[in-house]
């Protein structure tokens, strides 16, 4: 089996959300009890870190692993979705796991299926696959990244020494429900009995769902306090911490507000007896991304004209790009969206038509399944006084954006991680 035959046995032979959209969701902890079980329960192998929440979820994950790696532990790193490369969903110390790891894991997998009543998911699968690989690489931790919601999510079969809760905003209402009190439940599901927990943000409607599934279960409850951060010269500036002053390499104002939790989170860990030093801390945080492989969050992939990404999928993200946009002082913004079509982006596309700044559209699609046609997509924009050009493909829609671009504009491509995935940065 090649490298390739894997990975189209992983997408063509299982169910994946990302590609199938609700039809691939299995909620439930049973198959992923007994894969565990099959391959030998590797995650008791290493103590673990849980990280559940709408958004931040991955910057979080990443930042956070970068800091451990620093401070000199063997750190495995599981997040999803990829974006360009699935390898990117599995990492020790940033390296991604090895093509041969990823074929034998669905060699073997595939010969105990023949005897199996099992059928996994796409997630159900990678999510053992990440667990045993960190086992075989006897890394010191990992952190773990849930793929949606928390209680029923296939990552929750973990016992881990930190929970973490980024923030909750309304994303995926179909499967968590039509409240945020409702996925606050749901991302509650992660709370362990005795395990300490970080949650990031206080809301009034949420707050009370964390503290009464913490009390029931005897877990510490840690809400993270405010951080202020200055963003300067594409970098932010933490001038008071606990670990001296920070410069966050992630740029994007939705950051200030990870760096929070993130540092509540180290502190807690220090407790729990990581040897994690103030210049571990600063490293990590200065260099997440080389150290990690972190992409796609307000990632500049060309300097001249500006050109943007962000996976900024939901109104929780949209909230935090368009306040960074309105306070950019770019000349125009050269603005191309693309969604998947199980989302409601009502509430994204009156973000867009609120912000003030000089801006020109292109609407885009993802190249995927589920990607909503950018037609379609145009014409629900216009209920909201958005116009512009139809595009579907993202890198002509990059193309024509450069042409018409100043020399003081910002390009930006912003939407479904699958658009960000269809750029193809050699022709930037």
């Amino acid at each position: 089996m090649t490298y390739q035959d894997a990975i189209n046995f992983l997408y063509n032979s299982l169910p994946v959300f990302q590609r199938d959209g609700a039809s691939a969701y299995k909620p439930g902890l049973a198959t992923s009890i007994a894969l565990d079980d099959i391959f030998g329960n590797p995650h008791r192998a290493y103590p673990t870190i849980h990280i559940a929440g709408t958004n931040g979820k991955g910057s979080t994950a990443h930042t956070l692993a970068a800091v451990l790696a620093r401070a000199g532990l063997k750190v495995g790193l599981y997040t999803s979705p990829h974006i360009f490369d699935f390898r990117e969903r599995i990492r020790v110390n940033g390296r991604k796991i090895p093509q041969a790891a990823v074929v034998d894991f669905v060699e073997r997998w595939k010969s105990e299926a023949s005897g199996s009543e099992l059928y996994p998911s796409f997630f159900e699968l990678t999510s053992t696959m990440a667990f045993e690989y960190f086992a075989n690489e006897k890394v010191d931790v990992a952190v773990i990244e849930t793929g949606l919601g928390g209680r029923l999510d296939s990552t929750n079969i973990i016992s881990p020494c930190l929970s973490i809760i980024t923030n909750i905003s309304l994303d995926h209402t179909g499967l968590l429900g039509d409240t945020v009190e409702k996925i606050a439940y749901e991302k509650a599901g992660i709370i362990k009995p005795g395990v300490p927990v970080v949650v990031g943000e206080r809301l009034s409607e949420t707050e009370p769902v964390f503290i009464d599934k913490a009390k029931e279960v005897g877990a510490p409850i840690y809400f993270a306090d405010s951080v202020a951060g200055r963003i300067e010269e594409g970098k932010i500036i933490y001038q008071s911490t606990p670990f001296g002053e920070i410069v966050g390499e992630l740029a994007g104002e939705c950051q200030i507000k990870n760096t929070a939790t993130i540092l509540c989170a180290i502190q807690r860990l220090i407790e729990n007896g990581f040897a994690i030093t103030p210049d571990a801390v600063r490293a990590g945080f200065a260099n997440v991304c080389g150290d990690t492989g972190l992409i796609g969050r307000w990632m500049t992939i060309c300097k001249t004209p500006l050109t943007v990404c962000d996976t900024g999928h939901n109104i929780g993200g949209w909230e935090y790009i368009a306040h960074q946009l309105s306070s950019c002082g770019c000349g125009k913004l050269h603005l191309i969206v693309g969604f998947v079509n199980d989302k409601d982006i009502s509430a994204i596309l009156q973000k867009i038509s609120d912000i003030n700044v000089d801006k020109a559209i292109y609407f885009s699609a993802p190249s995927v399944p589920r990607g909503l046609p950018a037609d379609l997509l145009a014409a629900k924009a216009l209920e909201f006084g958005l116009s512009g050009t139809v595009v579907p493909d993202v890198n002509e829609a990059l193309s024509l954006a450069k042409q018409s671009a100043g020399a003081d504009d910002l390009i930006l491509v912003a939407g479904s991680n699958f658009l960000v995935a269809d750029i193809k940065l050699e022709t930037l």
